[in-house]
Formats: structure tokens, sequence, C-alpha cells
């Protein structure tokens, strides 16, 4: 009386199409998502990489560079792993080479002498 009947009612018999088909689009926003991720953020960051790869391993003798800590100055010594920067008055800098951030075009440093 105070509890009703509980009538038990059957599964419904599962289609494997049925449900490969349900799960293969449960995955879909999770692979869109990976797909919009690697062009906006991993493709471009690996090609920026790779052209200061580039611009490092290009490094010679007389190039004008700016370094991560906005100095500027004329490559005098090139090392393996360090540079030596002439900043002007026969001052020479040693620096790692990934300290250097962009080449100038010749002539962009001004001497004050």
């Amino acid at each position: 009386m105070l509890m009703s009947s509980a009538f038990a009612q059957t599964a419904p018999a599962a289609t494997a199409s049925g449900d490969l088909g349900s799960s293969l689009m449960s995955m879909l926003p999770l692979v869109l998502m990976f797909v919009v991720l690697y062009f906006v953020m991993i493709r471009p960051q690996m090609k920026r990489q790779k052209e200061l790869k580039a611009m490092l391993d290009a490094l010679a003798k007389g190039d004008e560079v700016v370094t991560s800590g906005g100095m500027l100055g004329k490559i005098s010594q090139l090392g393996d792993h360090q540079i030596g920067l002439d900043v002007g008055n026969g001052v020479t800098v040693q620096l790692q080479r990934s300290a250097v951030v962009q080449v100038l075009p010749k002539g962009s440093i001004k001497s004050s002498v």
C-alpha cells in the first residue's frame, strides 16, 4: 500500500552500427579541437623556432645584431656557443649565441666617433 509496484523495463537491444557511430560522433569534438590547436598554436611556434635556429646558424663576423637585453652591437668574434659583440669604443662583450634576437641591416648602427 505504501509502496507502488515497480515494473522492470527491458533495455533496448544495442546495435553494433549505431553504437560505433555514436562513439565516433562523441570523439569528433576532441579531434577537431586538436586539429585547431595544431594549426593555431603548435605549427606557428615550430616555424618560429626553425627560423630562429636558421638565423643563429647564419651569424657571421660584421653582422649588426640586437640581443635579448636590447644591446646593439657588431659581431667581432664567433664561437660555437658564444659571440663577441663590439658595442663601441673597443668594448667587446661575450654573449651566448641564443641571446641574439634579431640581425639588423648593414649600417643600422651609427658610430658615435
